[in-house]
């Protein structure tokens, strides 16, 4: 795989996320060698994938070149491949371009989807964890709004019409309000033959409230701000079956040729490491509070893959950004104490609260010891976001066409650039 051969110390890392991002930040001044494993050639901003699958904005406003993040780092490598196996004994991964020696070993692997072993609603369903899957979503979007404007049957147009998400998490519930979003703004005037009140979008969750990881106060504010936009909530309910054609629940069928996967995940581990240091419930890796993996000495895991538990977190952090990027940074910290001689510092989270968007001046937040929602909370949404986004360009790009898409409620990504077709 052409990685040149090295005295320093050599670190391994799988994946391009935000904790191995973290991570490679803040090792790019020390005199070690850095090799990045990704299936991508980019680092993807993972919480706003939903608005590349509901055309609101284009995949390039949320992924970063992976090479471009680090290129003033001349001992840093990337290697678009997989790796499919660690030899812990030997200090080596296999991947699928090639075997290679490591000194250090960090896996950031994340999540992938979790269809909870059902086969039909994983071969049926469309799931959202990754650029080209939000793209599937937009195309298969939009196709079946063009068949239904061409379409003289009603119960036909009724299905096609009709857009089924199951899992009101953050995911869920940002989905639900920005399809409604794209019936009042868009449908109406770019299909003036279609009415407006023939796209539902229905929203199924399995507990009693949507946003359950939030406070009660910001899911009662979601579901009231949902229901104003016209999404239709159905708690309490589980999704048992979908073949392509009908959602079945415990209690309700539901016709549609879009259904959206949104109920959870899984960690996405590499095979080799001993079944000890593994969660089988989740599948994520056991690390202590220096983040090192039970039972090894120099492999880490970092972010939604690392199950770290604390008194306030006893299953693991959230899996989301903040805990990665934090437990990336403290694991660069460490290393360079570790090469120095001195005592690594245990992980501390510092939880900076958590916040949904809805709509359009619709968004919550909860702060340690604070609950709002409105116009406030979403534009704060808005300034977080476009933070945390990789790079000036797609900062500057991003908030060009939320501005633009809020003063004409329009939105510019509507295209079907690569058709979608079932498998």
């Amino acid at each position: 795989m052409n990685i040149p051969n090295t005295d320093i110390p050599r670190i391994v890392v799988i994946g391009g996320g935000f904790g191995g991002v973290s991570l490679i930040n803040q090792l790019q001044n020390e005199d070690v060698q850095i090799v990045l494993f990704d299936r991508h050639n980019y680092h993807t901003f993972q919480p706003l994938l939903y608005q590349v699958s509901t055309a609101g904005l284009e995949p390039d406003s949320i992924a970063y070149p992976l090479r471009k993040v680090f290129r003033k780092n001349k001992n840093f490598h990337f290697r678009m491949a997989e790796v499919h196996q660690i030899h812990p004994d030997s200090n080596r991964i296999e991947t699928s371009i090639g075997n290679l020696s490591f000194d250090y070993l960090v896996i950031a692997t994340g999540t992938r989807t979790n269809f909870f072993g059902n086969k039909s609603i994983q071969e049926n369903s469309m799931p959202m964890k990754t650029v080209p899957q939000a793209l599937d979503i937009r195309s298969l979007m939009l196709q079946n709004i063009e068949e239904a404007d061409l379409t003289s049957s009603v119960v036909e147009r009724k299905r096609l019409l009709n857009f089924v998400i199951a899992g009101a998490g953050p995911t869920g519930v940002e989905l639900a309000g920005a399809l409604s979003e794209f019936r009042k703004g868009i449908l109406k005037y770019d299909y003036p033959n279609l009415d407006e009140n023939e796209m539902q979008v229905h929203l199924i969750e399995g507990s009693d409230r949507v946003l359950s990881p939030m406070s009660s106060k910001a899911s009662k504010k979601s579901k009231k701000f949902l229901e104003k936009l016209g999404v239709n909530v159905h708690l309490n309910t589980l999704v048992k079956d979908y073949d392509g054609q009908t959602v079945v629940t415990d209690d309700e069928r539901f016709e549609t040729a879009t259904f959206i996967w949104a109920a959870g995940v899984t960690g996405a581990p590499v095979t080799g490491l001993n079944g000890n240091s593994l969660v089988n419930r989740t599948n994520r890796y056991k690390v202590d509070y220096f983040n090192k993996i039970d039972g090894y000495d120099n492999i880490y895991a970092l972010g939604d893959i690392a199950l770290m538990s604390t008194d306030a977190y006893p299953n693991g952090h959230p899996q989301v950004a903040q805990p990665a990027i934090q437990q990336g940074k403290q694991l660069g910290r460490n290393f360079k104490k570790l090469w120095a001689g001195k005592a690594m510092k245990p992980f501390k989270y510092f939880d900076k609260g958590t916040m949904a968007t809805i709509g359009r001046n619709k968004a919550v937040v909860d702060l340690k010891k604070m609950n709002f929602g409105g116009v406030f909370a979403w534009f704060l949404w808005m300034f977080v976001h476009l933070w945390f986004l990789v790079g000036f360009r797609n900062r500057v790009i991003t908030f060009f066409n939320w501005t633009y898409s809020y003063i004409n409620y329009d939105r510019a990504a509507r295209l079907i650039i690569r058709p979608f077709k079932r498998k």
